[in-house]
């Protein structure tokens, strides 16, 4: 795989069909070829250790790697990432004595798939118990492998299509990952970035502009 960016894309009218429709629409003006569908799930767990410290555990699982299931240990200063085949889902229900499935919070990605060149993009429409949240677009860039050597093309690509809510500094996860190589545990731990922050609601609406037609 090549390095993947995720971007949530500004949705004023909170609503969904609109603002994916544009997206899907300038896509397509830039010769894209829809490849196919996506879905990228996570479900948080959370626990309360003996010391009262809140842990959580996010299981998360990717269309694009179907027999595999991630799990995220997020202990609030580190993540710690381990992937298993998919019969990891069968063990979960041995461990609800540490780490209990609150309801309501699980959250997906799901959403058309798109071959331009040497990118792949993908955006989604995100859900949590079955309510719109937000639009998330995730972009890959099959030819490289570490983030440094293609953030200004991948950057220049996106804003291409989706505007000024590209920023032109590299998303804080990469920031300190810039020459490693780019693995989809990382595609994965951006993801449940960016469904913690539609959790919270911080980055939900917005405005953005384009040079592109809607």
């Amino acid at each position: 795989m090549g390095v993947t960016v995720l971007q949530i894309f500004p949705d004023s009218s909170r609503s969904g069909c609109l603002e994916t429709e544009k997206l899907h629409k300038r896509i397509m003006h830039l010769d894209a070829v829809q490849c196919g569908m996506f879905t990228v799930d996570c479900d948080t767990c959370y626990t309360v250790t003996q010391t009262g410290n809140n842990r959580k555990l996010h299981i998360v699982h990717n269309s694009e790697t179907p027999t595999t299931t991630y799990a995220i240990l997020d202990t609030g200063t580190k993540q710690i990432t381990l992937s298993a085949d998919y019969l990891f889902d069968l063990l979960l229900p041995r461990l609800d004595f540490m780490y209990q499935s609150k309801k309501n919070l699980k959250i997906e990605s799901k959403g058309a798939k798109y071959e331009i060149g040497d990118f792949v993009v993908k955006i989604g429409t995100v859900t949590m118990s079955g309510h719109y949240k937000a639009i998330l677009v995730e972009v890959e860039y099959l030819p490289c492998h570490t983030p440094a050597l293609c953030w200004s093309l991948m950057r220049e690509f996106m804003q291409s299509f989706m505007g000024s809510c590209v920023k032109p500094t590299l998303p804080s996860y990469l920031q300190n990952r810039l020459h490693d190589i780019h693995t989809p545990q990382d595609t994965v731990q951006q993801y449940v970035e960016k469904f913690n922050e539609i959790r919270e609601g911080t980055t939900f609406a917005g405005t953005q502009t384009t040079g592109s037609g809607s």
